[in-house]
């Protein structure tokens, strides 16, 4: 009769310890696997090709950028992404646009792929120092792109994230290549 409550206090001992252990597994399970971060999507490699530039009704520049485009992916499931767009911008004003497929970026992964955005100073309305920048043989673009999707936990949970991207680009005319590419 003595050893019975001893062996239960025991047992109720050990139910506990097991409790808090699961719940502390539980915790770091959902602080770390479960937190659903935004992924990134960045340029890689750009180069500038069939570069032609003209002065006869005022200055004007068309090109086409080739760029290895990459959406990184740092969750414990995949992202799963909606057709969109980048935007290549001059002053704020777009001179070029590419469309990006929908696709999925596996867990923990970065899903990489090439596209070609063609560039045409047609479509802007004020010229003013477009003149200028061609002469000194360098140009300043800007480039945005948004890829809003759902990141898949587990086949159960699916959480609503987007990658944003906003990167500035030097494209020297003379070597045809982009210098200082800075990605945010």
């Amino acid at each position: 009769m003595k050893g019975e409550g001893r062996s239960s206090k025991k047992c109720l001992a050990y139910v506990a310890a097991f409790i808090i252990f699961q719940g502390i597994v539980i915790a770091v399970f959902a602080l770390t696997v479960m937190k659903v971060k935004s992924p990134k999507a960045r340029f890689g490699t750009i180069t500038a090709e069939n570069f032609s530039s003209g002065n006869s009704n005022g200055p004007s520049f068309g090109m086409d950028l080739k760029a290895q485009f990459a959406v990184k992916n740092t969750n414990f499931g995949h992202f799963k992404y909606e057709n969109s767009t980048v935007t290549v911008l001059y002053q704020g004003m777009p001179v070029g646009e590419a469309f990006i497929p929908r696709a999925r970026a596996r867990a923990r992964s970065t899903r990489r792929f090439d596209i070609t955005i063609p560039i045409s100073s047609s479509r802007l309305t004020n010229t003013a120092n477009l003149g200028n920048d061609i002469n000194s043989g360098v140009l300043t673009l800007t480039s945005q792109a948004k890829l809003s999707g759902k990141v898949h936990l587990m086949k159960v949970i699916k959480k609503k994230k987007s990658g944003e991207m906003s990167c500035i680009m030097l494209v020297n005319l003379k070597t045809r290549a982009v210098q200082d590419l800075k990605c945010k």
